[in-house]
């Protein structure tokens, strides 16, 4: 990935409804969702979810396709991953295997605290 793709990318990304739109799109998979199914996941307006669906087509982080009367998106893992490989490259002294992250590793929630009843 060139240096402007990946400013290209953050920038659309720098922007709290865009990122969670991606995600919502990167939980989703490669099939991604319909236009309508993530904004009532999201509880955004249509008018103001075509903005910023078009924020991320232009930086490259997301495709959409017809299928019949829908608009499906889907986030592009490809791109997605240049663009973490892109800002570690040069990590750990120049070991990313030390610091490289894992594809698509879930991370670890955390443990419900239990509490023992009094007698």
């Amino acid at each position: 990935m060139e240096k402007i793709d990946a400013v290209t990318a953050l920038s659309a990304l720098a922007q709290e409804n865009r990122l969670d739109v991606f995600r919502l799109l990167v939980q989703a998979g490669p099939d991604g969702l319909p236009a309508g199914g993530v904004a009532t996941s999201l509880g955004l307006a249509p008018n103001t979810l075509t903005f910023h669906f078009d924020r991320l087509r232009q930086a490259g982080l997301v495709t959409v396709r017809r299928d019949g009367r829908s608009m499906i998106y889907a986030a592009r893992f490809e791109v997605m991953n240049a663009l973490l490989g892109f800002l570690t490259d040069n990590c750990c002294n120049g070991q990313p295997e030390l610091c490289a992250p894992a594809a698509c590793k879930p991370a670890a929630k955390p443990k419900k605290a239990t509490r023992e009843k009094a007698a």
